[in-house]
Order: C-alpha cells, then structure tokens, then sequence
C-alpha cells in the first residue's frame, strides 16, 4: 500500500477507532496493521492522535527565463520574415539569426544567442503577444475559409512536407489589387508542386 493510501486508510479508521469500544478497537487496530504493515504501537499512536494534515504546496511564481533580449531578437526575426507563425518561426531561427547578426540587424551576446535559438513554439508565442497587439501584421485576404472543402481536401502544414515524389501541391491565390481590393484587378491562381517546383499560373479579372 502506497504512503498516500495508507494516510487516506487512516483518516476514514481514525474516527471510528476513536469512538470504539476496548473490544472493537481491538478489532479496528488488528485490521489497520493488516493493511498498512505499521507496528503496533505505532499504530495505536497514529490512530489515537492522527498526524496533522501536510501543508498545502506553496507555488513560488517561477522566474522568466527568457529576457527583454531575447523578446527584442525574436520580434526582430519575426517581421524580418513577414510575421509568420511561431512553429515556422522556430525553425527558421537557426538559418536566419546568422544572416540577420551578418547585416547587422542583430547584436547577440553569446547567452542571448543561445537562448534564442533554444527557444520553443508556445514560448516564442507568448514573447510576441505583446508586440502581435501593437503591430496587427495581417495582409489584405480575398478568400474566406471553407468548411465543406476543409473537411474533403487533405491539407498538410509546412512541417509536413517530406514527399520526395512529384504530386503535393501548393496552392496560393495572389490579388494584384494594390493596398485596396477595391474595384476590379486580376487573381492569379499558383499551383507549385512541391518534389520538383514545378509552376502552374492561371489569371482572371476579378469584380
């Protein structure tokens, strides 16, 4: 029997022990070793005077890990990169912080590095919901999303392309609207397959 059931086993036999007679403490007293394997005298000692519950845990707040520095180089790679998600963002860092450290755009100290690089998804998330607040970064959007074609048409994130045969499509619809899609202008529909980069275009004048 586990401590924590044992403690439970006494806290429902203390009471009843208590208010026994000497015959069916005798009893209670026989089944409670049985159960717990405690001596008997410790057992009589526990069940006469049960010990204090323990004290509830005390949660300390932990402390960041991760400070102003870090915060500062993320948003910095994070609109280098035209404000992508963080799981993209994350993998993208090793490549793109020796590239923005080379022109200048960032300034590490060797800790700060390390610790940008070992960040994780849901903390790059959290370290940018403060500036994804300020900044808004949304483009313009023609399209709305639909839920009948979600549900019959597989779709695959960024992470999940590792097909090395020609067949996986990427499929991007581009409005030449300028700031406003106001109007008519054209869209044009890019199909890419993703093994050979195979391109496929088709315009058409949008109302």
């Amino acid at each position: 029997m586990s401590y924590r059931s044992k403690r439970e086993l006494l806290a429902q036999v203390a009471p009843h022990y208590q208010l026994a007679s000497h015959g069916q403490k005798s009893l209670i007293l026989d089944a409670f070793i049985a159960s717990t394997g405690y001596a008997r005298t410790y057992a009589i000692r526990v069940l006469t005077r049960p010990p204090l519950p323990a004290p509830a845990q005390i949660r300390r707040p932990r402390l960041p890990r991760y400070g102003s520095a870090v915060q500062a180089a993320l948003e910095v790679a994070w609109a280098a990169i035209n404000f992508v998600g963080a799981k993209r963002l994350v993998r993208f860092l090793p490549a793109l912080v020796p590239i923005l450290e080379r022109h200048h755009h960032l300034t590490l100290t060797e800790e700060v590095r390390t610790q940008l690089l070992a960040v994780r998804p849901a903390t790059a998330d959290r370290l940018l919901r403060s500036a994804r607040r300020i900044a808004h970064p949304h483009g313009i959007s023609t399209t709305k999303a639909g839920a009948l074609l979600k549900h019959q048409i597989p779709v695959r994130t960024f992470a999940d392309w590792d097909e090395g045969v020609p067949g996986f499509l990427e499929a991007d619809l581009v409005a030449h609207c300028g700031p406003h899609p106001d109007g008519a202008f054209l869209t044009t529909l890019m199909l890419t397959d993703v093994a050979t980069g195979w391109l496929e275009m088709a315009g058409r004048r949008a109302t």
